[in-house]
């Protein structure tokens, strides 16, 4: 079925790699139908101690915010033209789906380059550094991210019981400057995700006292 030629184009929610030195971009992964629904939570960083009460107004950095996403893939419309998708034929969703869990391995390169280290009697073997991830709901909102959970449900399959569809959560948190620092790729861009919010907030209509029902703070 043809589009309405003028419709908006839909932009598309997905995660971008790069790598954390250069900032090349590594990898792109398009969500294939952006959800209905993205949850964010904020908890904010304050000072705990509460027999202290000249800090109860302080914050010791940014909140740790947790974004949570439920996305479909599918590959009904792949499959009914198998000439110009022969992957999803032979794999159905398969890639797409390893493409999103990847995100939490590293890579077998790594493990077989430790493994070595570790059997030439390396006495301290550094954890494996993995591209950074972003998560991009717009260009206002690119942020850097750790994915801290992941769920597949697979929901149909073809006869070589490849999977043909499935829902997939992610649950991200993000990586502010307190995790990154100033002067890393990523905190530079949470920097800016941060500032992109106080711009916003400063073109929210203000209220006044007495649409609370006040004519002045008692």
């Amino acid at each position: 079925m043809s589009t309405f030629p003028g419709s908006p184009k839909l932009l598309r929610g997905g995660l971008v790699l790069v790598d954390p030195t250069s900032g090349a971009v590594v990898r792109v992964i398009a969500l294939q139908y952006n959800p209905d629904t993205l949850t964010r939570t904020l908890q904010p960083k304050a000072v705990t101690d509460s027999q202290d009460r000249s800090q109860a107004l302080r914050l010791t950095g940014p909140p740790v915010e947790t974004i949570k996403i439920d996305a479909e893939i599918d590959a009904t419309d792949q499959l009914e033209l198998p000439d110009q998708h022969p992957a999803a034929v032979q794999l159905g969703i398969a890639p797409q789906i390893a493409s999103l869990e990847t995100l939490l391995y590293p890579t077998s390169g790594q493990l077989l380059a430790n493994d070595a280290l570790q059997s030439s009697g390396t006495l301290e073997i550094t954890p494996v550094e993995t591209p950074l991830a972003l998560f991009v709901w717009s260009k206002e909102r690119v942020v850097p991210v750790r994915v801290t959970d992941f769920s597949v449900t697979e929901e149909a399959f073809d006869p070589k019981l490849n999977p043909t569809r499935a829902k997939v959560s992610l649950s991200l948190r993000v990586l502010s400057v307190d995790d990154l620092g100033f002067s890393n790729k990523g905190g530079s861009l949470y920097m800016i995700y941060q500032q992109n919010k106080e711009r916003l907030a400063q073109r929210a209509t203000g209220g006044t006292l007495a649409l609370l029902g006040l004519t002045g703070i008692p």
